[in-house]
This record gives structure tokens, C-alpha cells and sequence, in this order.
């Protein structure tokens, strides 16, 4: 039950009021016991008991001796009047205004409450659409991450099969440029061998089919690079020493002009059938 705030004044006062009645009683009663305290002077006397009384006149009681007066009692003083404050009087305006104050609070409560339960719901909601935003980022990141492997192992793919077909290309023109190499050394090859057997005294080697052997190194001019190199001799020594000279006066030799053909010239065999 709660205590409004104007009942609270009146109260006090009460309680100090019952306090003070109080106080002033328990005087009264301590000086009551002080008069009391005091015993009264009495007269004792001998009384014999019957079981059953006799038939006969009742004897002259015996006069009794005068008992003194008592003593004075002290008046209490009078306690003032308790002043109550008479309980307004509640009209019903001010009940009707009291209720609709705590219908107000109430219904306050209650939306305050709504709006938490709202705003939690709302946290809630917007928890959960971040979680499936991420689930779903993280989702798209896989298969970002699937598509970009996939499209680092198909260039990688690409690249292989192009540097396989740049290799195959690579081979194939040097296999074209080998046999191109090689028609142009026999070519060349050829040519040197007649400049040289034009120059040969072949009377000095009638004899059967003689056939030499020399190494030789050119220059790009065709000059020889030293003297010729004999490997093979034919048994006749006028025979080996008539070709040497005739590989000397065919200088110049035919060389190719071409830097990578004429690698292979640059320290040449050749074979001699003066004969031929």
C-alpha cells in the first residue's frame, strides 16, 4: 500500500503525539507504585475456623479499631488533548486523476517495452542478413578463387601447347635449314673439289686411282688459314705433293656467303680422286 506524500506529515505527528500520551501514562503508573509501596498500619487478629457453624446466635462481632486515613493521592496532571489531523477527504477527481496517471505509466511501460522488444528483433534480423551476406561473399570468393585457378591451369595449358608448337616450328625450320645447310655443303663441297682437280698434275698420278685425304681451314674469303693438312696419302708421294700444290693455287676456294653455312667450312675434309 503506498503512503501519499501529504500522509506522511500527519503521521509523524501522530506517532510524537502517542509518544508523548505515553510517556506521560508510564509517570503516572511509577508514582502510583511509589504510594503503593508505603504498608498500611493493620490490626491482626486470631479467626478460628469451623467446619460447621453452630446453632446458635451469632456472637457480638468485636469493634474494629479505626484504620488511619489513607494518604493523599497526588492528581495526575491532565494530558492535553491528542490533536489529530482529520484525513482529507479524498474526492473523486483526484481519484479519477490518480488512475488515469497510473494507466498513463503503465501504458508507458508497456511501449517502452514494445520498442525494446522491437529494436531487438530488428538487431536480430540484422544479424542474420550479415551472416548470410558473408556466407554468401565467402561463397562468391570460392568460386572466384575455383574460376581464377581455372583460368591460370587453361593458360598454363595454352602456354605449354604453344611453346611445344613453337618447338615443333623451331625444329622443323631447322630441320629445313639442316637440309638446306647440308644441299649447300655438298654443293660447295663439290665445287672446291673440281677448282682443286683442275689444278692437279695428273700425270703424276697415273698409277690405278689414287685416293688423299686432306684437312683444310678457310677464311670468308676463301684464303686458307695455314697450309693444308695431309690425312690420307695415296702412296705416292709426287701424287700427294701434286695436289697440295694444286689446293694452293686454287685459292680463293668457293665459299658460301652466308655466316651459318659457312660454319662448316670453316675446318673441311676433303676427299681426292685425282682420277675421277
Amino acid at each position: 500500500m503506498m503512503i501519499r506524500a501529504y500522509e506522511k506529515d500527519v503521521s509523524w505527528q501522530a506517532a510524537v503525539w502517542a509518544l508523548a500520551v505515553h510517556l506521560l501514562l508510564l509517570a503516572a503508573l511509577l508514582l502510583s507504585f511509589n504510594w503503593k509501596a508505603t504498608p498500611p498500619l493493620l490490626n491482626v487478629a486470631e479467626v478460628e475456623l469451623w467446619d460447621v457453624l453452630p446453632q446458635s446466635e451469632p456472637p457480638v462481632p468485636a469493634p474494629l479499631a479505626e484504620e488511619p486515613p489513607p494518604p493523599a493521592v497526588k492528581e495526575a496532571t491532565p494530558l492535553p488533548p491528542e490533536k489529530v489531523e482529520a484525513e482529507p477527504v479524498k474526492t473523486p477527481e483526484v481519484d479519477i486523476a490518480l488512475e488515469k496517471k497510473r494507466q498513463a505509466l503503465e501504458q508507458k511501460k508497456v511501449a517502452e517495452q514494445i520498442k525494446k522488444d522491437l529494436a531487438l528483433a530488428q538487431k536480430k534480423q540484422l544479424a542474420a542478413l550479415q551472416a548470410e551476406a558473408r556466407k554468401e561473399e565467402m561463397q562468391n570468393s570460392d568460386k572466384l578463387l575455383k574460376q581464377s585457378k581455372a583460368n591460370e591451369t587453361l593458360k598454363k595449358l595454352q602456354q605449354e601447347a604453344l611453346t611445344e608448337e613453337k618447338a615443333m616450328a623451331d625444329q622443323s625450320a631447322a630441320s629445313a635449314k639442316s637440309a638446306a645447310s647440308a644441299g649447300v655443303l655438298d654443293e660447295y663441297r663439290a665445287r672446291i673439289q673440281a677448282k682443286i682437280r683442275g689444278n692437279v698434275n695428273k700425270t703424276l698420278c697415273a698409277t690405278a686411282n689414287p685416293e688423299l685425304k686432306f684437312d683444310i681451314a678457310l677464311l670468308p674469303t676463301g684464303e686458307m688459314a695455314g697450309l693444308p693438312r695431309l690425312l690420307k696419302s695415296s702412296g705416292n708421294k709426287a701424287c700427294d705433293e701434286a695436289v697440295e700444290r694444286a689446293i694452293m693455287a686454287s685459292q680463293p676456294l668457293p665459299v658460301p656467303m652466308d655466316g651459318l653455312a659457312f660454319a662448316q667450312f670453316r675446318n673441311l675434309k676433303l676427299t681426292f680422286r685425282p682420277n675421277d
